[in-house]
């Protein structure tokens, strides 16, 4: 792929206090931005200074929600290398979004491609506290100029990037959770697997309640029997029960997270049972009451591992082995991260270094 690279001649200032960094506040000189015309394909490459763009107020987009996206970010390691974390597995599930979302598939490769050079040309924007990372977000949106309801004929492919504060910042806490029994986040047959920005603005309601009620985040339930667990605010969800890692099988509801494939895969890898399946909010319960429940923990590209203290579903609470992080969690934090800032080594192959 020839992508014309244009360097921007009025480079912003990089952030001198990363404690402060927050998250998708600061963005980076530049990004990718590639066309989509019918009949012509994907074309016209090119790496530019980070800008607005201009859409015309009937933008397909705008009107009909054909979008999606992706997340995912770049590390500083030791000796200045930085590496990316399974960045083929986001444009993979990229592409699966897409498909449902009758929006043309890229190249791998081609995106690949386009990331390392958009990387390397802002690497100085890769913040260099501990915990902090450049984070990175790829989406495609429909710009046709049209009212109709039917797949547009022209599509923007676009990667932009930004400097990503320590997410945990006050160190590991485990959060509490709602579990939300009147909204639902998706059904089968819908868009619940992909990563579209409409599966987000469902879910903002049932967040707002359970902030309002004093909880971090909300629990989401199946939606035709109300009872089934699906995910966590935005993130995968697993469960330690009796020694087995549960987590909610993928039934086309779930967002097959990256996080979640790679905590998985280390889990088996260390012998550890791990049993996908369906698991209901009364399972839970009664796991606790006959003391079986030992951790609950969400995971998530944002958070990596982000443990549960209290649960609450009506009028009851539970607070998960005495609201402290558990030791399934812990070493799935500890190794995923250190996989990620090259603390330890990759032995499972995951880090892809961005060259100089």
């Amino acid at each position: 792929m020839q992508i014309q690279i244009t360097k921007t001649n009025s480079p912003k200032p990089k952030p001198t206090d990363e404690s402060a960094l927050g998250f998708g506040k600061i963005f980076s000189d530049h990004m990718f931005i590639m066309e989509y015309d019918s009949g012509k394909g994907w074309h016209s490459p090119q790496i530019k200074e980070y800008g607005n763009i201009s859409l015309s107020p009937a933008a397909t987009v705008l009107h009909y929600g054909q979008e999606v996206f992706e997340g995912m970010k770049a590390y500083r390691n030791p000796g200045d290398k930085v590496v990316l974390f399974r960045p083929r597995e986001n444009f993979k599930r990229l592409n699966a979004s897409s498909v449902r979302a009758v929006i043309p598939e890229l190249d791998v490769d081609d995106c690949m491609e386009a990331l390392c050079e958009l990387v390397k040309l802002d690497r100085d924007w890769i913040p260099k506290s501990d915990g902090t990372s450049l984070y990175i977000r790829p989406f495609i949106i429909a710009v046709d100029p049209f009212l109709g309801v039917k797949p547009a004929d022209k599509y923007y492919f676009m990667i932009i990037t930004s400097p990503s504060g320590a997410y945990y910042s006050t160190g590991l806490n485990p959060v509490g959770i709602l579990i939300e029994e009147q909204f639902v986040r998706a059904v089968k047959g819908g868009m619940g697997f992909t990563k579209t920005g409409g599966n987000y603005a469902a879910s903002l309601l049932g967040q707002k309640l359970a902030h309002e009620n004093g909880y971090e985040q909300v629990m989401w339930l199946d939606g035709i029997e109300r009872k089934y667990i699906e995910e966590v605010g935005a993130m995968n969800v697993f469960f330690v029960i009796d020694g087995e890692v549960v987590t909610p099988e993928l039934s086309g509801t779930i967002l097959p997270g990256i996080t979640r494939m790679s905590a998985i895969e280390l889990c088996k890898s260390r012998g550890m049972k791990v049993t996908e399946r369906r698991i209901s909010a009364e399972e839970v319960f009664e796991a606790f009451d006959c003391g079986k429940l030992s951790e609950v923990f969400g995971t998530g590209t944002a958070a990596v591992i982000s443990p549960v203290g209290t649960l609450k579903m009506g009028d009851r609470v539970i607070t998960v082995n005495g609201g402290k992080i558990g030791e399934v969690s812990q070493s799935l934090y500890d190794t995923l991260t250190g996989i990620q800032y090259g603390r330890i080594p990759d032995e499972m192959g995951w880090n892809v270094t961005v060259n100089n």
